[in-house]
């Protein structure tokens, strides 16, 4: 049985450099989901590493998920996988996965691909570029009001993706996203030694500490009063 996708949180996702460590580390910080990126390396590379990031992932009770490719996720044991306009098929995925395995979708700025992808039965939808990104410089630009237009819509959870850091990511949680995607900004350059996943990691967890519900709405209530 796959582990549950969490409703909010930071989402982490490691590429090709990142290592069990990096993401242990990442995890203890505050990462509720992490995703294997790594399309750049040879198949059988990116098995292994698939296969021990996902070990790490499930020792410590969180979801994995393999970006791009089902069948890859069904080996190595994944909870899910993330599909591009360019991967698989979601009905696919789900043929491969089976029906409790997470399935999200990239939406980019596009809400109606975002409400095909959740009518079809996607488990989350993610939109972005938010800001410039190192990891994908030409990636499409969305505005923050769209998650707003999304919340109004879908129940489903959004994740938000494209150059965020705990100093603009609250802008996108107070907008309407559920989770933070981000690789760059958590692992840096994995293979640096000074990097330092679970600080980094702290440091988005504490967004939704800032931007709970509950406290919004009493933040509402006060300014109201006021």
């Amino acid at each position: 049985m796959p582990y549950p996708l969490p409703r909010r949180g930071l989402y982490a996702i490691a590429d090709a450099v990142c290592d069990e460590r990096a993401v242990s580390e990442a995890i203890a910080g505050g990462a509720v989901v992490v995703q294997h990126r790594a399309k750049s390396i040879p198949s059988d590379e990116r098995r292994r590493q698939a296969l021990a990031l996902g070990r790490v992932c499930h020792r410590l009770a969180v979801p994995f998920i393999v970006n791009d490719d089902p069948e890859l996720a069904r080996t190595v044991g994944a909870d899910g996988v993330h599909l591009g306009r360019s991967d698989a098929a979601y009905a696919f995925a789900r043929e491969v996965l089976g029906p409790t395995a997470i399935i999200g979708v990239s939406c980019y700025d596009d809400l109606d691909r975002a409400l095909e992808a959740a009518a079809a039965g996607a488990d989350y939808v993610a939109f972005g570029s938010f800001y410039p990104s190192i990891s994908k410089p030409d990636a499409v630009r969305a505005e923050p009001a769209l998650l707003g237009r999304a919340r109004r819509r879908l129940s489903i959870p959004l994740v938000a993706i494209g150059g965020i850091t705990p100093e603009n990511g609250g802008q996108l949680i107070g907008a309407g996203a559920d989770l933070l995607a981000a690789i760059r900004g958590v692992f840096g350059s994995c293979d640096h030694r000074e990097a330092d996943p679970r600080a980094a990691a702290r440091r988005y967890a504490g967004l939704f500490e800032a931007n709970h519900p509950e406290k919004l709405t009493a933040l509402g209530a006060l300014h109201v009063a006021l």
